[in-house]
């Protein structure tokens, strides 16, 4: 998470050198700026201190489920079996919304309730799979609380 980033408008975006990237004049005529002795990402390009300190922020369960359910979908064999039941069980969706595993967090969790569905996959996606669903579960808003703030 980009936290205390002034809208993308950072003076030195690199992590590695101090490069000043307002300096328009020197634009194209310096090639390389001088390197940071500390390599602290974050450091020099926040202006303003966040309210809330960035080791209690988290990202809400439904984004992690669906970037991982993406990425699942995408890793995904087009012609295999577990793609082609996603075909049957939602022909609603367009192909390329699938291709790109684009759903939604109902989509999502009527799949992980579908026992037909891991039976339709091959060994290494179901691994993925499993794995998947022990993410979702274990980071709801419940299981965080109970994981780490008690």
């Amino acid at each position: 998470m980009l936290t205390g980033l002034q809208g993308g408008y950072t003076k030195f975006c690199c992590f590695l050198c101090k490069w000043d990237s307002h300096a328009r004049e020197k634009h194209y005529v310096v090639k390389t700026g001088p390197k940071r002795m500390s390599l602290i990402p974050g450091v020099k390009n926040i202006k303003e201190e966040p309210l809330v300190q960035s080791e209690k922020n988290f990202l809400p369960s439904i984004h992690i489920e669906l970037g991982l359910m993406k990425n699942l979908v995408k890793a995904m064999n087009k012609h295999g079996g577990g793609f082609q039941y996603l075909k049957t069980k939602y022909p609603r969706i367009s192909d390329a919304k699938m291709k790109e595993g684009i759903f939604v967090g109902p989509q999502i969790r009527e799949l992980m309730k579908d026992s037909n569905f891991e039976s339709t996959l091959n060994k290494a996606e179901q691994r993925a799979w499993t794995a998947f669903v022990e993410v979702c579960h274990n980071n709801t808003a419940k299981g965080f609380i109970k994981t780490y703030c008690t």
